[in-house]
């Protein structure tokens, strides 16, 4: 039975809160969200043209890993370059926020890269310290970049995902996202939110 108005259906929503739903996904699809009468694929269609190769930083925070058992670090770079962007910088630094926010800030105020993905120290352990370091530098911050990587995350790994604090922003005309050190993480986040979206982030970004 289909609740009406303020009554619940069978489905628990009220005809109000379903409608709302509704129309909310209806003016995210039609590109009214954000202004414009262009829709999301015609802002990912645009950007792809306007926006070719990119330029990527790849930063691994760690005490441990090496350049031979930074498995992390090697799946971003492969996954950034078969996507047709270009790794231009990879480091591995200690887990020493001083340290991880000035070669952030270097390679953003140097424009040397389009985009820096750093993977680690984005736990809670008194080690990880990624986000205290970054997060200072960011001029907008991407909120629901942290919001979709946990709902992914949680598919995968189940509750074990409010532990991640991943997130992203804007450091001048670069965009950062600081991701977790795993793996399976790292491939998660840029197989299914940040290598498709890139180029239309940085379109929107490099807008006057």
């Amino acid at each position: 039975m289909t609740g009406s108005g303020g009554m619940p259906g069978s489905d628990g929503k009220t005809g109000f809160q379903r409608a709302s739903r509704e129309g909310g996904l209806f003016a995210l699809r039609a590109g009214w969200v954000g202004g414009g009468s262009m829709g999301v694929t015609d802002h990912k269609e645009a950007a792809a043209r306007q926006v070719q190769s990119l330029r990527a930083a790849v930063l691994t925070v760690s005490d441990t890993r090496t350049e031979a058992s930074d498995a992390s670090g090697a799946a971003i770079r492969d996954l950034v370059t078969r996507a047709g962007h270009q790794v231009v910088h990879y480091r591995i630094l200690k887990d020493e926020p001083l340290a991880v926010r000035a070669e952030v800030a270097r390679l953003a105020g140097e424009e040397a890269a389009d985009f820096i993905v750093t993977t680690g120290g984005t736990g809670i352990s008194p080690r990880d310290q990624t986000i205290e370091a970054v997060r200072p530098l960011f001029q907008k911050e991407l909120e629901g970049f942290g919001d979709l990587f946990r709902m992914l995350s949680f598919q995968e790994v189940g509750s074990a995902a409010l532990l991640s604090r991943a997130t992203a922003g804007t450091v001048g005309r670069c965009l950062v996202f600081c991701l977790p050190g795993s793996e399976a993480a790292v491939r998660l986040a840029l197989e299914k939110l940040v290598l498709p979206e890139i180029r239309h982030l940085i379109a929107q970004l490099r807008k006057a």
